[in-house]
């Protein structure tokens, strides 16, 4: 069985490429956080590459953007090259599903948490104010 599961950023912009016969092929690549701190107190991250074909390659290369948060799942696809005299090994993820985990149009502020469009904090794209939020005592609430 060769299955993987990711969570992770994209650390740039995805960028597809046409194959000669016209199908739409996009690549990126994410950061996937390890599940420990090194001795430094530190948390490491795997940068692992992503490939999407067809229609899945169209909408994350028209939606996806550096830092979305995706969720892959695909097949780990190990190729090897000589260059230079040199072997040379490339694994890439070749996904069969990526789950937007950012919502579209929604921005990650300077607290790298995300504003869903809901007024949270203003938009980037200029409008937008912010939600006024009022407190709740506990006694008001209905559990």
């Amino acid at each position: 069985m060769n299955k993987a599961i990711l969570i992770g950023r994209l650390t740039k912009d995805p960028e597809q490429q046409t194959t000669p016969n016209g199908i739409p092929v996009t690549r990126f690549r994410i950061a996937v956080n390890r599940n420990f701190v090194n001795a430094a107190g530190e948390r490491e991250a795997d940068f692992l590459n992503i490939v999407t074909w067809r229609n899945l390659a169209e909408n994350c290369f028209k939606f996806l953007k550096k830092g979305s948060l995706v969720g892959v799942s695909g097949r780990i696809e190990v190729s090897e090259y000589e260059k230079d005299g040199q072997r040379r090994i490339w694994t890439d993820i070749v996904a069969d599903d990526v789950r937007f985990l950012t919502p579209i149009g929604g921005d990650r502020g300077s607290d790298g948490f995300v504003d869903e469009g809901g007024g949270a904090r203003p938009a980037s794209s200029g409008g937008g104010a912010k939600a006024k939020l009022t407190p709740v005592e506990d006694d008001e609430l209905p559990f």
